[in-house]
């Protein structure tokens, strides 16, 4: 399997991706207590590290919102994982809970100000890629409300992350698809770790392999792509 990210650089020349596949082990379907105190401590610490700052001078964030600019999203309620993670965090809320996997991950990008995505490796098709949107392109939203029609596929010219057959995320990292969700029955996972122009990927990847090895057993396997190398293999 590949990932490239060969259609974007030429646009967003700082866009780095690390991607892990973590395999082995199994996903606790709620937080360890060590899991559920490192949680606690990035919430604290991002709270302490951004008291009294606007949003937009935070670097990850502004990162963000300079590249969704950059393919035509202007409205704010359209807005990087990131930023709406770390928006609930600075009013009081704390991060979802939601599997002990994506609550780690959550976190690490928490931390990091890097926006994280992961999707079932087992429900994934063909290589990967960052790309802009096509004819044909479909998305079934993960956030649809009760009663709305999930089937939202993406506009034209819109960045996705996608696979062989459907798009996985919508808007670059804004909203992922349903049909590749990681739960508690998911044996392998393919992780992206995305930067534009600010913060380690490579440290945040890291941490993630090293977490998830220590709290559900997995062993992982790490590339990453950018301007200089847009394609590797998983």
């Amino acid at each position: 399997m590949k990932l490239a990210i060969s259609d974007l650089v030429a646009a967003f020349p700082d866009f780095r991706v690390a991607a892990l596949v973590l395999e082995g082990g199994r996903i606790a379907p709620a937080r360890s207590p060590d899991l559920e105190a490192y949680i606690a401590r990035q919430q604290d610490e991002a709270r302490a590290r951004h008291a009294g700052v606007e949003l937009s001078a935070i670097p990850g964030i502004a990162a963000w919102r300079s590249a969704y600019r950059g393919f035509g999203i202007k409205r704010t309620s359209y807005r990087s994982s990131v930023e709406r993670l770390v928006k609930r965090v600075l009013a009081g809320d704390s991060l979802p809970a939601i599997n002990g996997f994506v609550d780690l991950y959550n976190a690490i990008s928490l931390k990091y100000e890097l926006c994280l995505g992961a999707d079932d490796l087992d429900k994934v098709s063909g290589d990967l890629a960052f790309r802009y949107s096509r004819p044909g392109d479909t998305f079934l939203d993960m956030g649809a409300a009760e009663g709305e029609d999930p089937n939202d596929p993406p506009k034209h010219g819109e960045v996705v992350y996608a696979d062989a057959d459907h798009v996985l995320c919508r808007r670059w990292n804004w909203r992922q698809d349903a049909r590749s969700a990681v739960g508690p029955e998911t044996g392998r996972i393919v992780v992206t770790v995305q930067s534009n122009g600010w913060g380690d990927v490579a440290a945040a990847a890291d941490e993630l392999a090293r977490l998830a090895a220590q709290e559900f057993g997995m062993s992982a396997r790490i590339a990453v792509a950018d301007a200089a190398t847009p394609v590797v293999t998983l």
